[in-house]
């Protein structure tokens, strides 16, 4: 399958899109069509491993990688997960059901990917004959950061630099990127918030002159945001494999629809979802779900992207964020694959921060997507209720989502549709938050929310938190956007 781009003016392999991340012109790469998955082929993946499942959907996109090499890379990057199954469902109610996404080595969603992508990459330049060291740029909201540098650590030929908010993440996101080991790993703080991050990575990647001064050094650009495809392809999987899990265990029939609610920032996990409906899966609708940064929100409602607002500091900081790179893929889609019109709209949104679609495309969107958002009182609430009802605890982002559902559900009062709740990391990332919502004790240091949370919920603290305290803090750099390349330029340039 060849992928092109959402600006138009190239056409790829799979592999290629892997390894150079974004496009030429600053475009996203997407497939060149949807494949399709048949009702015969879903219920031959009933009785799979989500290993198995992983790589069934990923080889629909990677046909250039071999379907076996694929699969025990899958099954390689997902033995590291705890427990026999990386995303388990559990049932929270009647009809709603959480997916849990953390239980991977860095206790955050982006491990579903993240874990399979130094091989994706690997396997992409050799299929490519690509011969130079990889750089890869990353601007992390808290968890990508982690995840891409555990997952690249000390791998060959590959370098990676993360950037992050200074301001702008849990303390324990921030300690679990400091303190990473990796001889080939480098962690900068930025001035500014993560929109701003992510601005200063995009136009390294779009300069000709960045590219020339890396070429010099022997390095090739590449990025491991969900910008990559490489990144977005391993989470269209656990969307097939909550709903087969569902047929499975007799909780619906195959075939019948389904809803999913996803928190999101940057639209890369609800996307991943939206590709699985293009693909076959029987989705109804998926209720996108933000903080107080609710631009998905208005934009749903309104088909107006306006990022001229104020920006929030919230306790669900992966999602901190006003420009979502990743609806620039659903903006292709829904135009007609209008690769001009996209980038149109991508330059009102650089120099004016604020475009609109038409109306009939807002209707094309709302037809599957609606949108909701929880200010940080309803997040607290809603964690508290979820606890008190059920048992069960759930960190920020998931406490988000739970309120859009709940939100839902209260003004449709006849919908009987299974709803799957994303949650996205453990609470334990997050523990003075999650800690202060469910018995309102309020602490600043993170190891005692850990201690004091475990002992609330008796839930099991993962060894990779838990040992955090005893590591050494390894970067400190604090630098301007305006500075991060030659930040990048001193980093490649260590021996």
């Amino acid at each position: 399958m060849n992928f092109i781009s959402t600006r138009g003016g190239e056409k790829v392999s799979g592999a290629r899109a892997i390894v150079q991340g974004l496009s030429h012109n600053g475009g996203l790469f997407v497939p060149e069509k949807f494949p399709k998955v048949s009702a015969e082929e879903l219920e031959a993946m009933l009785s799979m491993s989500y290993a198995e499942r992983a790589a069934k959907v990923l080889y629909k996109y990677l046909d250039d990688y071999d379907e076996k090499d694929l699969l025990r890379a899958c099954e390689e990057a997902y033995s590291r997960f705890d427990g026999d199954d990386p995303a388990p469902l559990v049932k929270l109610d009647d009809g709603v059901y959480v997916l849990e996404l953390f239980h991977g080595p860095t206790c955050a969603f982006k491990d579903m990917a993240l874990t399979l992508l130094p091989y994706l990459l690997r396997k992409g330049c050799d299929i490519c004959g690509i011969k130079e060291d990889i750089l890869i740029l990353v601007a992390t909201s808290g968890d990508t950061g982690k995840a891409a540098l555990e997952g690249f650590r000390d791998a060959k030929g590959v370098k990676i630099c993360v950037f992050y908010p200074n301001d702008g993440v849990s303390k324990m996101q921030k300690l679990q990127m400091c303190t990473q080991e990796g001889a080939n790993v480098n962690v900068v703080a930025v001035k500014g918030n993560f929109d701003d991050c992510q601005t200063a990575v995009k136009n390294i990647f779009n300069s000709v002159e960045c590219a020339a001064e890396l070429k010099k050094r022997n390095y090739l650009l590449s990025s491991a945001n969900s910008i990559n495809f490489g990144r977005l392809a391993p989470q269209i999987a656990y969307y097939f494999s909550s709903y087969l899990d569902l047929v499975s265990c007799g909780q619906i029939e195959m075939g019948t629809p389904i809803d999913f609610c996803v928190p999101t920032g940057n639209f890369g996990n609800i996307l991943a979802a939206y590709y699985a409906k293009r693909m076959g899966l029987p989705v109804r609708r998926l209720h996108c779900a933000s903080n107080m940064n609710n631009v998905l929100t208005d934009f749903l409602a309104k088909g107006e992207y306006d990022a001229r607002r104020e920006f929030y500091k919230t306790t669900s900081p992966s999602m901190d964020i006003l420009i979502s790179s990743n609806l620039e893929r659903l903006l292709f889609e829904i135009s007609g694959r209008d690769a001009a019109l996209t980038a149109s709209r991508m330059e009102q949104l650089r120099t004016g921060k604020f475009y609109s679609v038409t109306k009939e495309e807002q209707a094309d969107i709302n037809e599957t997507f609606d949108g909701g958002f929880a200010n940080e009182e309803e997040v607290v609430e809603t964690i508290y209720d979820v606890f008190c009802d059920t048992g069960y605890t759930m960190d920020t982002h998931t406490g988000c989502a739970m309120k859009v559902a709940v939100d839902w559900f209260e003004k449709n009062k006849k919908d009987t549709t299974n709803m799957v709740v994303v949650s996205t990391a453990s609470p334990y990332k997050f523990p003075q938050d999650v800690l202060y919502a469910v018995t309102g004790n309020d602490v600043r240091d993170s190891f005692k929310g850990i201690k004091r949370l475990h002992a609330a919920t008796a839930m099991a603290v993962p060894k990779s938190l838990a040992t955090l305290r005893d590591k050494t803090v390894r970067f400190n750099v604090v630098v301007s956007p305006e500075k991060m390349f030659d930040e990048v330029l001193r980093f490649v340039s260590e021996k």
